[in-house]
């Protein structure tokens, strides 16, 4: 508590306040932190804001140099200490004062409390799921289904957050709620945004239950919504005039259901959750790269097509959506039957295999990305033979010409062991299944 006192303490003063809104206007949590850690930093030296103005050039370096030695020497997070010299940097900045020279951290990437942890599995997450309660599943499957970000459903002063008017077909009626189409869209406004850019992402039918059975708890409780109730609120009901709850808030509602089920990962881990899943449907082809960075919030080609021309057509953001769905398998916990498209990718492999295909062929040769009715030909073909091509003439041909120049030639791969057979050597394998063969 009295670290807290004593960086809030240095806010009060009128030139720190102002340095103070101007990062607010980029992040408020990235002011706070920063504000604790100017404060820190002077504390740990002794000297106060003011008097760092004061400095002259060399003196200023040889001070933080100073200091980045004393706090490597105490085994300080080279992260930790390289965030501290930022916060200094960013008040000096703002008061003018630019350093000379540049300061080097050692091992500035390090964060020893984050390394080692692994990634969520699904079945990780089903477990932190259990050891939740309807309002925290919320909170969770809205960053491990949909990758947003903590301050997305709470901001900082717990004054804004998504809205159930953010959530596209949520509807609330005298049964209860319901959604008119699953996956969901889920609008992320600007003022919610960590970048400041809007974005949409998407969340599917587990998702969207925990947060049917949220509310309809809430409608239970007496809670009359509306749609800019916020999505997450108080669990007390005579609490919720008050509104949103703040990222601190939201935070330890996660943390507390992760560590009930017996991990230590951060809250923030389920973001990482999100992007691996993913990344396992865009290597399976359920997903594009872009469609995984635009639901994540980073600015990409997407983004700056929605940003400029405001909308997305609308069949761009059903083929959005239906990317998102096929992915979900990769996501969700609560395995379902198999989807249209796994049924129609199992009939396709049955098929091959049943031709005489091998597993190996199939995935090297990429068949089944091929369409229903070329499937069906090389099926057929494999299983009746296709006509072969007598290439008896051509190799005759090729040892004449080749024998004479002592040139090389490129043929198809699965005529490599008649020209080997013929007397010709193999000189390098080529991409698309051909090769490079040689006759002396």
């Amino acid at each position: 508590m009295a670290r807290k006192e004593k960086y809030q303490e240095i806010r009060k003063n009128k030139e720190i306040a102002r340095w103070y809104k101007e990062l607010r206007r980029g992040s408020e949590t990235t002011a706070k932190v920063y504000l604790r850690r100017l404060g820190l930093f002077c504390t740990s030296i002794g000297v106060d804001p003011f008097k760092l103005l004061k400095m002259k050039d060399r003196q200023l370096i040889d001070m933080l140099r100073d200091y980045i030695s004393d706090m490597e020497d105490k085994n300080y997070a080279g992260g930790y200490i390289k965030g501290n010299i930022k916060a200094v940097k960013s008040w000096l900045s703002f008061n003018g004062i630019k350093l000379s020279m540049n300061l080097k951290v050692k091992d500035s990437d390090s964060t020893p409390t984050l390394e080692g942890k692994q990634i969520f599995s699904q079945e990780d997450l089903r477990k932190v799921l259990n050891a939740s309660d309807p309002r925290g599943r919320v909170a969770i499957g809205m960053v491990a289904f949909s990758g947003i970000r903590i301050q997305s459903l709470g901001n900082e002063s717990g004054t804004d957050g998504i809205r159930l008017n953010d959530i596209e077909g949520l509807i609330i009626d005298r049964n209860g709620v319901k959604f008119e189409k699953i996956p969901a869209k889920i609008t992320i406004r600007k003022t919610i945004s960590k970048k400041r850019n809007e974005y949409f992402t998407f969340l599917g039918q587990e998702g969207c239950n925990y947060i049917a059975l949220y509310l309809n708890e809430r409608i239970n409780q007496g809670e009359e919504l509306n749609e800019n109730s916020p999505l997450l609120t108080y669990s007390k009901l005579a609490l919720r005039h008050n509104g949103f709850i703040s990222r601190t808030k939201v935070s330890e509602l996660i943390r507390k259901a992760i560590r009930t089920a017996g991990y230590d990962n951060r809250p923030y881990d389920l973001r990482p959750y999100f992007a691996s899943r993913l990344l396992r449907a865009q290597d399976e082809r359920l997903i594009t790269r872009d469609y995984r960075t635009f639901f994540m919030g980073h600015k990409g080609d997407i983004e700056h097509t929605y940003t400029t021309e405001r909308l997305l057509s609308s069949d761009m953001v059903e083929s959005m959506r239906s990317a998102y769905l096929k992915s979900t398998k990769y996501l969700e916990t609560e395995r379902k039957g198999m989807t249209e498209d796994e049924i129609e990718v199992k009939f396709r492999t049955q098929l091959l295999m049943m031709a005489g295909f091998s597993d190996e062929e199939i995935t090297k040769n990429k068949l089944l990305d091929l369409n229903a009715d070329e499937i069906t030909k090389m099926a057929r073909d494999k299983l009746f033979g296709a006509k072969q091509i007598d290439i008896t003439a051509q190799i005759e041909k090729d040892k004449d010409e080749l024998g004479k120049t002592h040139k090389q030639k490129v043929i198809p791969i699965d005529q490599v062991e008649e020209y080997i057979n013929a007397g010709f050597t193999v000189k390098m394998a080529l991409g698309n299944d051909r090769v490079i063969v040689e006759y002396s």
